[in-house]
Formats: C-alpha cells, sequence, structure tokens
C-alpha cells in the first residue's frame, strides 16, 4: 500500500497535475496503510522498541485519545493551509517532511483503536466509536472549505498541465475536498462498523464494559 500511493502514476499524478490524486494519496497515507501496519505487526516487534523507559513514557502520554487525535489533526488541518500546501509541492524535501508527518500522526492516531500491545492499550470499545466519530469532524470541515471555495487555493495546480480533458482547476480541487469531506469520513465510519460487531460480541458474552480483552492483542498474558 505505501509503495502504490508514493509511486507510480499515483505518485507522479499527485505531484505534478491533479490536487485530487493527492488528496487520494493523503487518504491512503493516513486512513489506509497506518490501520494496516498495526492491525499486520506483532507484538515482538512493538516491545524492543518501548524496552527504553522515555519511549514507554512517552508511548503512554502520545497515545491517549485526546492527545493522539491532537497530535493527527492540528498537522492534517495545518497542512492544507494553502501556503504550507504550495509550499510542499514546490519543494521536494519539504514534501517528504509533510508525508512522514502524515504517517508518523496517522500510526499515533489510529494507535487507541489497534494498539499491537496491551502495555498500550487500546480503549474500550464505546471509546473507540466515540473518538473515531469525533476524529472525522475537523477532516471533514477541512474537506467542506476546500470544495465549497469558490477560487483555486493552490496556484500549483491552476498552473499544472490539464490531463483530464475538461476537468479545470477548480474542478479537480471540488473533486479533491470531497474526498477528504466524504470519503474520509466514510472510512472513518466504516472502522466505527467494525468496532461496533466487535462490542457486539463481547456484550453478547457479557463483558462489554470492561477494557478491551487481552485476547486481540494476540499476545500471551506475561
Amino acid at each position: 500500500m505505501l509503495f502504490g500511493a508514493l509511486n507510480g502514476p499515483l505518485h507522479n499524478l499527485s505531484d505534478r497535475y491533479l490536487f485530487s490524486v493527492h488528496m487520494a494519496q493523503h487518504l491512503l497515507l493516513t486512513l489506509l496503510f497506518p490501520p494496516l501496519l498495526l492491525y499486520g505487526t506483532p507484538a515482538w516487534v512493538v516491545r524492543p522498541i518501548l524496552a527504553p523507559r522515555w519511549v514507554a513514557a512517552l508511548g503512554r502520554v502520545v497515545t491517549r485519545p485526546v492527545i493522539a487525535a491532537a497530535v493527527f489533526t492540528a498537522p492534517i488541518v495545518l497542512w492544507h493551509v494553502p501556503v504550507f500546501y504550495e509550499a510542499a509541492l514546490r519543494n521536494h524535501d519539504l514534501h517528504i517532511v509533510q508525508h512522514l508527518v502524515f504517517l508518523t500522526t496517522a500510526v499515533i492516531m489510529w494507535w487507541p483503536v489497534l494498539s499491537p500491545v496491551p502495555e498500550l492499550p487500546r480503549i474500550p470499545y464505546p471509546g473507540q466509536m466515540l473518538y473515531l466519530f469525533l476524529l472525522g469532524l475537523p477532516m471533514s470541515i477541512t474537506g467542506a472549505l476546500i470544495t465549497l471555495s469558490d477560487t483555486v487555493l493552490y496556484p500549483f495546480y491552476a498552473e499544472a498541465p490539464r490531463v483530464a480533458p475538461g476537468l479545470d482547476a477548480l474542478a479537480d480541487q471540488q473533486i479533491g475536498g470531497l474526498l477528504m469531506w466524504v470519503v474520509g469520513a466514510l472510512a472513518l465510519w466504516g472502522a466505527m462498523t467494525v468496532v461496533w460487531f466487535r462490542w457486539a460480541v463481547r456484550d453478547g458474552k457479557g463483558d462489554a464494559e470492561q477494557a478491551v480483552p487481552l485476547d486481540v492483542y494476540a499476545v500471551t498474558r506475561r
């Protein structure tokens, strides 16, 4: 997923021609790759990283839901401010920094829902659903502002060659805003649906109000 998002046609179209494709790339980097990474990472990979006390202490702080949400939301909103977004488009090194920030903060954001280790635990299922719902609000608002703008916010794409017949820079921007506004929200709602079903299973066993059970981490109790 990461290779496909940062190489080939998707990369070329997003970096040179189409804002909408760039937005699709960012959604892959923040809403698809990080949960797959966490879901597929075994505890034995994470635990050595957490071995130093300062790393574990920092992890306990940044993976708290409110802080994790803020760590993710602030860069997402700020990087889409025209002056910062434009700077990243015109400076390759800064663009790399932007993507690294998105990846790092997105992993932190998903941690309270998909933590691989009980040492930095997932929050209870009802909290996960509320957390994911609230996370979608800033992204939806940012996407709505981009979509509803009647001017091209990013001059880089206004100057770019038109590779899609009939798709001018403003229409391209509106499609990109809709991707962030609607598709981004749907991705989080999809995650909420999965959490709801998991909670329903626990409810059927009579322990829905307890913390996320140890067996979801696929590790043995120490």
